[in-house]
């Protein structure tokens, strides 16, 4: 299986390896590349009212909806003002950065969450190869074959005899020719696998049909992630009008920016971040802005170490703070996987974070470049005809004792259920081994 998922998958494998490669240094690239938008000339002394900064955005882009606003997180970073706009793809949005000290609008961008544009795009590319819903099947097969192909390989390497221990760890420098490819393919796939296992898995996690099953298991087992609840009381007297969703003016306390009916009364943004903040909502802030029928949400999404990633919704009215959730109160499986999509993505530990994924990228490309030197070391040359390799020889399933055969072979129904598209692959696989294998039978006969 490591032989033939390696041959067969590797290319599907090292595209998705390359993308990331790209994607784990966007991070630093859009720091670089929009220096301008997100950091300002000088640090002030204090800064304005996010009131003052939000009306600042409102004039440089009349067309947008403010939907929500962030607060600078750091001394010399500037506040963005999302807003809804026209002409936007489906989860886009139009953001304007704002100077925190003197209010003058730095820059606008379209952005995708908190994606500044190369980033999205590199995401998108890393995602579906930009070919939308369809090229999401190749990041998702990878994903489904890479844990094989890297378990598989590291019991390979592990079972391998060899006259010194270290040569499990290290690549052998006195080897020659396929063996010392073999060495440091066995050796860098050994430290690589961990890594490898960990990104297949979150991978899997927010893929479309693997995905899906991961999460109606993880809701089954009690994981899900809570959610927060920002519904205004009906008879409170900060309910919204008749009138539609508005966000923009909310945050305004003489309403001259509204366009459509808006909540009777609202404390405007600055003391909806201030009830966040006593209630302990302090650290690289999100705020959205209250739509109809809803009051303010104030979420952290410091996703650093320790991570401060807790919530508060805000009545629009009095500041009351009518809900609260905390990442302490998560479930232990919603921890987890908040925790392992954030090391995906390269969150967790920062820029030690993206380098170690970037080694990983890079070291899967070389594992597969050595993977295929091997295989091509070692085809068959002497009938000059095209063939794959030394095949495994036939007969091994039927050689394994029941007791072991059907518990493996049910696992393996589940399992290729569970990961479709690694269920599907698998299967075609076994047709066309199982059509190559009756062909040679009914040529056996003859031949003889």
């Amino acid at each position: 299986m490591h032989f033939y998922a390696g041959l067969l998958i590797a290319p599907v494998l090292f595209l998705a390896a390359a993308t990331g490669l790209l994607y784990a240094g966007s991070w630093q690239a859009e720091r670089i590349l929009y220096s301008h938008e997100l950091t300002v000339d000088r640090v002030g002394e204090a800064a304005v009212p996010l009131s003052t900064q939000v009306k600042a955005a409102k004039a440089a882009e009349p067309q947008g909806k403010v939907v929500g606003v962030w607060p600078a997180p750091e001394a010399d970073a500037t506040t963005r003002v999302i807003m809804e706009a026209p002409g936007l793809a489906e989860g886009e949005t139009r953001t304007v950065f704002v100077d925190p000290y003197t209010a003058e609008v730095r820059g606008q961008l379209t952005t995708s969450g908190d994606a500044l544009p190369l980033r999205a795009w590199l995401s998108e590319f890393h995602a579906s190869l930009q070919l939308g819903e369809f090229g999401r099947n190749y990041s998702e097969l990878a994903a489904s074959w890479l844990w094989i192909v890297a378990l598989g390989g590291l019991a390979l390497w592990i079972g391998r005899r060899r006259s010194r221990k270290a040569l499990l760890v290290v690549p052998d420098r006195k080897a020659t020719g396929r063996r010392k490819t073999l060495s440091w393919h066995g050796s860098i796939g050994l430290w690589a696998a961990v890594g490898l296992v960990g990104l297949s898995a979150t991978g899997l996690t927010w893929s479309k049909y693997a995905g899906e099953n991961i999460g109606q298991l993880q809701d089954r087992l009690g994981g899900a992630t809570p959610a927060l609840s920002a519904t205004l009381d009906p008879g409170a007297g900060a309910g919204a009008s008749d009138g539609g969703g508005e966000h923009a003016g909310h945050i305004m306390p003489d309403g001259t920016e509204m366009t459509m009916p808006m909540p009777a009364t609202d404390i405007g943004v600055d003391k909806a971040v201030a009830a966040a903040r006593a209630a302990g909502v302090t650290e690289s802030l999100r705020v959205t802005l209250p739509a109809k029928g809803k009051g303010y949400v104030v979420k952290e999404a410091d996703k650093t170490l320790p991570v401060h990633l807790d919530s508060v919704a805000v009545d629009p009215a009095d500041g009351r703070i009518m809900d609260e959730l905390r990442f302490a109160d998560y479930p232990l499986l919603a921890q987890l996987t908040r925790f392992g999509i954030d090391l995906h993505m390269g969150l967790t530990f920062g820029i030690a974070n993206q380098l170690a994924l970037a080694a990983l990228a890079v070291a899967v490309m070389f594992l597969i470049v050595w993977g295929y030197r091997m295989w091509w070391m070692r085809r068959p040359t002497k009938d000059r005809a095209l063939s794959v390799g030394r095949a495994q020889p036939r007969g091994a399933w039927r050689r394994l004792p029941v007791t072991v055969l059907l518990p493996f072979a049910a696992v393996t129904v589940v399992v290729g259920w569970f990961v479709p598209l690694l269920g599907l692959s698998l299967l075609a696989f076994l047709v066309v081994d199982g059509a190559l294998g009756f062909a040679t039978r009914r040529r056996a006969p003859k031949a003889a």
